[in-house]
């Protein structure tokens, strides 16, 4: 059943592209106008500082594309998504899994822990899970408990990312999951795209790529630093969260820290996602590998649509080169 609706969802879509959700950075109105554009545009629950303020959002996401979709029938609109940290330290799980009854988001995104109980929420209102990953363990344990898209989080990923190389992991994930599979890390262009589906990816998590978006949280300081850095100004630590992400080292310098002297987090803690003053992502920026691709601020539709083109013309030089 999960593969006949994404068979449905991928005919609404310009490029086969979920817009990460990015902590503090995703807004209702990049996930409405990337929506719009033809990619799923997702956001992390708790970027809403109140439950009332996420109630207000999701009313506003799941009226203003219901309202697209009758203006324009001959124009697709994508399904949206929203990101839930399933950890025992998210202390706003039970209520925000409340607003997923109510809302019925099309896609839930799971992230660091156990999906099961999601799952049967989702489902039974006819909903998809993807459940976020980033070794072989973890996925193993992830594909057993009936979700529907395994996200596989791989180096280079901006934010929390994985160490595995997506050749290497996205192979060993086929020998034991059969079902939809999405690659993140270091996607960045329309060529990438296309290598991942060539490899036997459903779809790509594209997150840095967005993040210079009209539409974005980001304040024009995180805008400039993406367009400034590449590959090289970043550092993977596990200071800030307890899990190993992908930050902007001169972020790090500007809050005053040593990026080469930062003290390891002994626990796993998302209870600072509460906090208005939250440090982590706030003061200090995340990027992916792939930051080097953002040359200026633009409005999410015309990222899309740069993807889109670039991912044809690639598909078509792969079809003229077999021919020659």
């Amino acid at each position: 059943m999960s593969q006949q609706q994404f068979a449905r969802i991928k005919e609404r879509l310009a490029v086969p592209v979920i817009a990460a959700p990015m902590f503090l950075v995703s807004s209702p109105e990049m996930v409405i106008e990337g929506c719009k554009a033809g990619i799923i545009g997702s956001f992390p629950l708790l970027n809403a500082r109140t439950t009332e303020i996420l109630e207000e959002w999701m009313e506003r996401i799941t009226q203003e594309l219901a309202a697209a979709r009758e203006e324009d029938t001959a124009q697709p609109v994508a399904p949206w998504a929203v990101n839930l940290i399933v950890h025992r330290t998210n202390k706003r799980y039970e209520t925000d899994l409340d607003l997923i009854k109510k809302f019925q988001p099309p896609i839930v995104i799971t992230s660091l822990g156990n999906p099961q109980p999601v799952v049967d929420i989702v489902h039974e209102y006819g909903g998809l899970v993807f459940s976020d990953v980033i070794n072989l363990t973890h996925a193993r344990k992830a594909a057993n408990t009936g979700i529907d898209g395994l996200i596989l989080v791989c180096n280079g990923a901006g934010g929390h990312a994985g160490t595995l190389n997506p050749v290497a992991f996205l192979s060993a994930v086929q020998e034991f999951w059969n079902g939809i599979t999405i690659v993140a890390g270091c996607i960045s262009r329309g060529q990438d795209i296309v290598a991942m589906e060539v490899l036997g990816a459903d779809m790509v998590y594209m997150g840095t790529r967005f993040i210079a978006t009209a539409e974005t949280f980001a304040s024009e300081a995180y805008r400039s630093m993406l367009m400034a850095s590449n590959a090289e100004d970043l550092i993977y630590t596990d200071a800030f969260s307890g899990v190993h992400g992908n930050y902007l080292a001169p972020s790090i310098r500007n809050a005053g820290l040593d990026p080469n002297q930062l003290q390891k987090k002994d626990t796993m803690d998302f209870s600072f996602a509460q906090v208005s003053e939250a440090k982590a992502w706030k003061d200090i920026w995340s990027a992916g590998q792939g930051v080097g691709a953002i040359k200026r601020t633009a409005p999410i539709a015309d990222v899309v649509a740069e993807l889109r083109e670039e991912y044809e013309q690639t598909y078509a030089s792969l079809v003229s080169a077999r021919k020659g």
